[in-house]
């Protein structure tokens, strides 16, 4: 009998391993426990037969087999039970999912207003053989005021327009051993960088961060974009120049913008010209934004022959045409905006509308 016991014992927990669903399961417990045909309950029913003196002994033996089976069949019970559930979860969302509705807008991110009109302004450019240049934002005085024939005692050079880093020096290719680096104040100095390792004719343009000392306000920040843009030719007339402006302004506000040229001093143009355009807000009749119906949008001219030959270009051959663009301020003239720390402020009200 008691041979009996175990062999039915482990005819149980082997069955429970092959079990996977809980109606095998229920089969396999009413074919050893069912109360008139299960096996382990004759074996149990066998056992009032044998002698008085075996019978507490074997008693105890088939209560341990019980009990050890039947804590076997309740793991496994709740074992599929949960798979069961799970598998049920799945099956409602499958029923209660509609494949014909429609799919829900994702929230998806934009380009900034600046970067926006960056790209715009690079890709008509590259269509016109322009050729995309960066350089670096961290440059030194040689690059940023000697190059650009900017005299010793400029303004610009001082602390109060030009942000010094610390007393950090560099060295550079020019007569002075060592030299102050700064953050560039401007984009033209890297116009240098590309003549000294480039060979004319191109044509190029150069987008850009900067960084000037000065108080914020509505029309003014610390750190702000520009465009620049530098042809360099055999033979380039001021008319083309105008062309090009007219094309940049063009493209920004998607229709032929009215332009001028007035004579004004930049020390790295020669003939230097303030270039103004007709504002778009009253027309050219005058208003509060513009004054007089012009606004001015950039500085321009042929580069100055020093400034040729620090790129070691020779100016007695070869003529070019500098721009140098604040795209800050024309994004805000083609979107209405009035204040240029909004285009910095990390604003989500602000950016969301772009």
């Amino acid at each position: 009998m008691k041979e009996k016991l175990n062999k039915i014992k482990q005819d149980i927990l082997q069955e429970l391993e092959r079990t996977q669903t809980t109606e095998q399961l229920r089969d396999v417990y009413n074919k050893y426990f069912s109360r008139k045909s299960g096996d382990f309950s004759k074996l149990m029913k066998d056992i009032k037969d044998v002698s008085e003196e075996y019978r507490p002994i074997l008693g105890k033996i088939a209560n341990d087999v019980k009990k050890e089976t039947e804590g076997a069949f309740k793991s496994l019970q709740d074992k599929l039970n949960k798979g069961s559930a799970s598998t049920k979860v799945v099956a409602d969302r499958q029923k209660s999912l509609d494949v014909t509705l429609p799919g829900k807008d994702q929230k998806l991110g934009t380009l900034h207003p600046v970067t926006q009109v960056k790209n715009d302004l690079n890709d008509a450019f590259r269509s016109l053989g322009f050729e995309i240049y960066e350089g670096p934002e961290i440059t030194t005085e040689h690059y940023a005021f000697d190059n650009l024939n900017f005299p010793e005692d400029h303004p610009a050079r001082e602390s109060m327009d030009t942000y010094w880093v610390g007393n950090q020096k560099s060295k550079v290719e020019s007569q002075k051993s060592v030299e102050k680096l700064c953050l560039r104040p401007h984009l033209t100095g890297g116009s240098v960088r590309y003549m000294q390792t480039h060979q004319p004719p191109f044509r190029i343009v150069y987008p850009g961060r900067v960084f000037r000392s000065e108080a914020t306000d509505a029309g003014h920040e610390r750190c702000f974009y520009q465009w620049e843009a530098l042809i360099v030719n055999e033979r380039v007339t001021l008319a083309g120049g105008k062309i090009l402006v007219k094309t940049i302004l063009s493209k920004v506000f998607g229709k032929e913008v009215k332009v001028r040229m007035r004579t004004g001093f930049f020390p790295f143009v020669e003939p230097g010209f303030e270039i103004d355009m007709e504002c778009l807000n009253c027309g050219g009749q005058g208003c509060s934004v513009c004054g007089d119906g012009w606004v001015e949008v950039m500085p321009g001219g042929p580069p100055h022959p020093n400034v040729l030959r620090a790129g070691g270009i020779d100016p007695e051959k070869w003529q070019g045409f500098y721009i140098n663009i604040g795209l800050d301020r024309l994004v805000m003239m083609k979107y209405g905006i009035d204040d240029i720390r909004l285009l910095h402020s990390g604003d989500l009200r602000f950016l969301e509308q772009f």
